[in-house]
């Protein structure tokens, strides 16, 4: 065998090494449960461009519903008098923009009901000077407590299914299922995502 020859046999076997790996690779990821992949936050993107024309209609009607379900708590102080509070502090992450401030309704995540119109979650973003901008909202249920109502039908809004948070997780919570809608901030990356690349933690001071 020439030199040539046994450098071209080396590499096919290199190549077909290499795709076995890639082969393997796929395989695993293949495996990892769909609720694995939605704790970090990057699963169900979703974008407008993505849905059918029903689907479409259905996502811009929530989208409608929690902006005028909301509207009055655009001054924050509105939403305090209505129960919420500041929890968590501002949420960001370490490449995937922010989720904002949360003001928690605990009666509301309570009763563990769905209505688009009485979202558990109001969340804001704080803006130069200290002032706190709605941005969007947030349904939340604990995941013990749905389940054991719901036996094999995870939540969904509209036809929005919910994203799903193991135990333990950053906010100290039992595994719970959650779905944003950026009502009032356009997110380039879907309506209902987790994270939203354009908000930022920057202006918000904990003494707020």
């Amino acid at each position: 065998m020439t030199t040539h020859v046994r450098a071209l046999d080396l590499r096919v076997r290199n190549f077909t090494k290499q795709l076995q790996y890639l082969m393997i690779m796929v395989a695993l990821m293949s495996a990892v449960p769909v609720r694995m992949l939605a704790q970090d936050g990057h699963a169900h993107l979703t974008s407008t461009q993505q849905l059918s024309p029903d689907q479409r209609q259905r996502a811009n009607a929530l989208v409608k519903i929690v902006r005028e379900a909301t509207e009055r708590y655009r001054d924050v102080k509105e939403a305090e008098q209505d129960g919420y509070a500041l929890q968590f502090g501002c949420v960001s992450g370490p490449d995937s923009g922010a989720m904002g401030l949360h003001y928690v309704n605990g009666p509301l995540i309570n009763k563990g009901e769905l209505d688009p119109w009485h979202p558990q979650i109001v969340i804001y973003e704080a803006q130069p000077g200290g002032r706190l901008k709605l941005i969007g909202a947030d349904f939340l249920v604990m995941a013990e407590q749905w389940d054991k109502k719901n036996p094999g039908n995870p939540p969904e809004l509209m036809g929005q299914l919910f994203h799903y948070f193991e135990a333990p997780n950053r906010f100290g919570l039992p595994a719970f299922y959650t779905l944003h809608v950026w009502a009032w901030k356009d997110n380039p990356n879907g309506a209902f995502v987790n994270w939203h690349p354009n908000v930022s933690c920057e202006h918000f001071s904990p003494q707020e």
